[in-house]
Order: structure tokens, then sequence, then C-alpha cells
């Protein structure tokens, strides 16, 4: 047997790389995927809280309260929402995921107190049925949009970009526009339709400022309106998203998931969340709108310690969608074979875009659609978003506080120079953050 232990791979030219270059020469077409970035990142695990001992005073975590709830959009809105818990959940559209997904997502944000988000497409009866608070994404492609819904919803999230692919639309497979996907979005059904990249109404931050105006006239000034970006140049979209009048502002770092997109957009466009989160907070420092206009930040958020991290350097509130997706039943082992059967393993959450999702949520298949329980699905997402505030609590009450907002960045210290540098948080034994004297 020929001994080939001396092979050496090519930093450059890795096995993924060959193969999607024998991909890309094949088939003449780039690769379309969903999720978000596999690339390694510095993110929020490359920080740590500095734990109370002789310099601060620990809270005791079963006797002293740390408060968690959050008001979104007091700015100008006459019935900003307030929400239980720091933790939302990100727009992702009926098409993308099955009706029954959506209901879940409802239903688990719903016992937690906090709010769901409809998604490119429209509102379902589903979602609006099982959402206690539920905000109505105002997308370029505008599929499904409608004024009655915009009054029906809790909040308007007008929705610039994603951090999976800012500057570009997303994709919706044909194998995914159903009947009823066709119909609320006005669209043939099974033929692939690509969403638009811009608003077809305005072309820069003066033009969305009468957006913003228009949508509060509509919804007589009740509604918060959000302003979604995706993570390119936060300093200056966070700080035109608020000339413009929002509310609530969210950045959406790379780690951001999408339902299908070119792989060359979500590995190769935007920057990672924790830079993204600092700028963020640097330009609303500077207009000294902090606190009074939300900060929502998402992408990549996975564990309560996430949520914590975020808190302290500044964000009010996060969002999940990859995560809140996985809590539901997505990747359930149980659905192995399945997985197996279309090349890929559970997991590897990504590699479905044909819409044959096992578990019955990334799919319009009504037979696997069905095997999604909602009720079942809602309450471990509910269990999941309790673990997370939880965790979020824990870590704020070792640090002292009686409100998770009270987290700060000098609770932290970062573990590598990347994330110091990005972060702008001290090297942890040291007081250097990379790049201030």
């Amino acid at each position: 047997m020929t001994d080939l232990s001396w092979l050496k791979e090519s930093s450059t030219f890795t096995k993924p790389v060959i193969a999607e270059i024998q991909r890309a020469a094949q088939t003449g077409i780039y690769d379309i995927r969903g999720a978000g970035a596999k690339r390694s990142i510095p993110t929020f695990d490359d920080l740590v809280f500095l734990g109370a001992s002789m310099s601060r005073y620990p809270l005791e975590g079963y006797r002293e309260r740390c408060d968690t709830s959050v008001t979104l959009g007091s700015r100008f809105a006459k019935k900003p929402i307030t929400i239980d818990i720091p933790v939302t959940i990100a727009g992702m559209s009926f098409g993308a995921l099955s009706a029954q997904a959506k209901e879940a997502l409802g239903r688990g944000a719903s016992v937690m107190g906090t709010c769901t988000t409809t998604g490119d497409g429209g509102m379902t009866p589903e979602e609006r049925g099982q959402s206690k608070y539920l905000v109505y994404q105002y997308l370029p492609s505008r599929y499904g949009m409608n004024p009655d819904d915009l009054r029906k919803a809790d909040a308007i999230e007008v929705v610039v970009g994603q951090g999976a692919k800012p500057g570009g639309g997303g994709m919706l497979l044909g194998q995914k526009i159903s009947p009823r996907v066709a119909e609320m979005r006005n669209l043939p059904q099974g033929i692939d339709q690509r969403s638009a990249c811009r608003h077809p109404d305005w072309t820069g931050p003066d033009d969305l400022e009468i957006k913003i105006l228009e949508l509060r006239e509509i919804t007589d000034w009740q509604k918060p309106i959000f302003v979604k970006v995706g993570a390119a140049r936060p300093y200056y979209d966070v700080t035109l998203a608020v000339k413009a009048g929002a509310d609530v502002v969210v950045v959406d770092g790379m780690q951001g998931g999408t339902a299908a997109t070119q792989d060359v957009f979500i590995e190769h466009v935007g920057i990672p969340t924790l830079p993204a989160l600092r700028q963020a907070v640097a330009a609303l420092q500077e207009l000294d709108m902090h606190r009074k206009v939300q900060l929502i930040i998402s992408g990549g958020i996975r564990s309560g310690a996430d949520v914590a991290k975020a808190l302290a350097m500044g964000a009010d509130a996060v969002s999940i969608g990859s995560a809140a997706l996985i809590a539901i039943g997505d990747n359930a082992p149980q659905h192995e074979q399945e997985y197996n059967a279309l090349g890929t393993s559970a997991g590897y959450y990504d590699d479905w875009q044909d819409g044959r999702d096992p578990a019955g949520i990334c799919t319009q298949d009504p037979a696997l659609a069905s095997r999604l329980d909602p009720v079942e699905a809602g309450r471990r997402l509910a269990n999941y978003l309790n673990v997370l505030t939880l965790e979020t609590q824990t870590l704020a009450r070792a640090c002292g506080k009686s409100h998770v907002h009270n987290l700060e960045p000098e609770d932290l210290a970062a573990l590598t120079i990347e994330a110091a540098a990005m972060a702008q948080i001290p090297l942890a034994g040291t007081g250097w953050i990379p790049g201030k004297m």
C-alpha cells in the first residue's frame, strides 16, 4: 500500500477550496447557501467578565433582584413596547420558514414576553395570532406588504441590509414558492426569485427620513420604527439612521444568517458583530443618543454570555435567528439518516436550501412541515430564551449589577489582541487597548 503520510495540504488551496473551484468549473454558477459565515473570526468568546471580589460587591443570586426588561421605541412612538427580556427573535420570512415554524417562534417569544419579527414576504395569521409583540419588516422587495398589516404590527422595522449580505439582495428558491407563498408575494409559483438589494423609492438617508414619516402617518405615530443595517460602516449608518428619525437601530454583524444568498457574500462582505457593536455604540454616544435610541445587536448570538457581553458593550438588546431555529428543532439528530440522504448531516444547517429540511422548519413541503408541532417547538424556544436570560442575570449579579443594563465595558477584559482592538476592551491583565496610547 502506498504511503501518503508525507502529503501536506496547501494552506491556500485547501480541499474545500479545490472542491469549490471544481464545482464552479462544472456548473458555471456561483454557490448559493443559507446561514452565516463559517470562517473563524473574533467573537464574544474572546471576552471575559471581571466578576466582583474585593473591589466590587456581587449580588446574591437567589435573594437579590436583577431586572431584564427593555423598552423599545421611546424616542417618538406613542406606544413603545416593553419586553421582559433583552433577547428578541430576528426576522425570518414565511417562505424561508414553514408556517409551523413561524407560529412556533411567536409562541416561544410570547411565553417569555418578548417580540418576534415577520421577515420578508408579509404577515401570516399564525404568527400574528401567537405573537404578543410582532415587528413587521419593511423590506426592499415589498413582498406581501400592505398598510393593514403595518397597522396590525406592534413595531415596524425598515430593513436596509442584513449582516450576511450588506449591499446584496436575498434569494428564495423556486422549490419554496408554494401556492400560498406565491399568493402572499404576488409571485409565480415554483420559480426562483431574487429580492432587491435596495428600496425602490429612496436613494439615501434624506429619502429614508421621508419614508419614516410616511410610516408614522400610516400608523398614527403609534408604532416604534426600527432601522436595520448590515454591519459594513456601522458608525456612519447608525448616525444616519438616528438622523432619519429611527426609534431603534438594529445592527447585524457578518455572523448573521440568511435563507439563501451567494456564499461569496456571506464570507467576504461586512464586518464581525464585535467591532460593529463598538462602532454603533460610539455613534450613539457621540450624538448623545445612547439609551435614548435603543440599539439591538444581532449576528451569531448563542448564549447568555454573548447576551451579557453585548449589553456590557452598550447594546440595549440582542436578536437571535439561527439559534432560535436550532432551539425549535432544526439540526435534530433524530433526522440524521434523512440528512445523510440529502448529502449532509445534523449540524450542517446551511446545506439543504432546496427546501427539503426533514425537521419541517426550512421548507414549504406540506408533509415535511407537518412534522413540526408548533406548540412543542414553541415550548423549546421558551426554554432556551429562559436559559439565555438566567445566564445573563447570573453574570450581571456576579458583577454586582441589579439590572442587566448596568453592565459596562469596565466589567470586561479581552483574551486576544484582535478582540481587544475590535471591541476596544483592555487586553486581560493589562490596561492596554490596541490602537490607543
